[in-house]
């Protein structure tokens, strides 16, 4: 989604998404972003984040990752690029105030690639590091985030810790078939070979390509729950990977097969419910 859940945007020739991307990223941090509060949970427990933590949130979007690790005490940069409506909101979220106002020592949010949000000279490097956003569900982006991983790794100390993420198997994941949708949406002719079913070693695959050795790993329930069809509409368009559908067809036409593909998870009290598991896996710098 945006991608959030997935960063993939999803390419079309001479097309231009008829989208507010300002509304879409405030859409983003009120409805979406908050399905993977429990990966961010159960890393952070894990890791035991806390004051001594000095983390690297890469892809960092809105923020609410960082702000969950600030909130137990953990310094925190956040580094993403092509996503300034999302990295404003960050900034809204832990960098309070007025211009002029201090902000929380040590928080940073940096719109460009990892080599941009290197410590300041003389500080200590990240004994973090973390990508929040899931692969699994679009073809090449685990090289995506291999490529980042090459950019970040030079900015952590010796044995520092990276988190990958990763949508877990298909079966176990009821978006699957409404992510499906975008693409279809976007080229109907081949649009089903944009997708792969997420493997079982994608993320040890990507951590061998960079250098990078395991370290642990583990599985978490997200389910995706929406108060409404409308919520669960706008929480889906907010990922950004339905850009590309509008853009082929029109807002309508995506609104509406949007909802037919949401409408089989839609529950009597008018809810929207649509369990998933996630995976991460653990892995660090030498």
């Amino acid at each position: 989604m945006t991608p959030t859940l997935v960063r993939q945007h999803i390419p079309h020739a001479g097309a231009t998404p008829r989208v507010d991307r300002s509304a879409r990223a405030r859409d983003w941090a009120e409805i979406q972003e908050r399905m993977l509060v429990p990966l961010y949970e159960a890393v952070y427990e894990r890791l035991e984040v806390d004051s001594g933590t000095r983390l690297l949130g890469l892809g960092c979007g809105a923020g609410l990752a960082l702000l969950m690790a600030a909130s137990r005490g953990a310094s925190v940069t956040g580094v993403d690029c092509g996503a300034r409506e999302r990295l404003a909101l960050a900034r809204e979220r832990l960098l309070p105030g007025t211009p002029g106002t201090r902000a929380r020592a040590g928080t940073r949010i940096v719109d460009g690639s990892p080599r941009d949000a290197a410590p300041a000279p003389g500080a200590p490097a990240y004994n973090l590091l973390t990508a929040f956003e899931p692969i699994g569900a679009a073809a090449g982006d685990g090289a995506v985030l291999a490529d980042r991983l090459a950019d970040a790794k030079p900015l952590a100390e010796h044995g520092a810790a990276m988190v990958l993420t990763g949508w877990g198997p298909p079966e176990r994941c009821s978006t699957s078939p409404v992510l499906g949708l975008a693409r279809k949406l976007a080229d109907p002719e081949h649009g089903a070979g944009g997708r792969h079913p997420a493997r079982r070693d994608d993320l040890e695959e990507t951590a061998q390509r960079c250098g990078l050795r395991p370290d642990g790993s583990g599985r978490v329930a997200c389910p995706f729950g929406y108060a409404d069809l409308d919520s669960a509409v706008r929480g889906m368009l907010s990922t950004g990977l339905f850009d590309a559908a509008i853009a082929a067809t029109d807002r309508e036409q995506a609104d509406k097969e949007l909802a037919e593909a949401l409408h089989p998870h839609l529950r009597a009290d008018g809810t929207v419910w649509m369990p998933n598991v996630f995976r991460y896996l653990i892995v660090r710098v030498p």
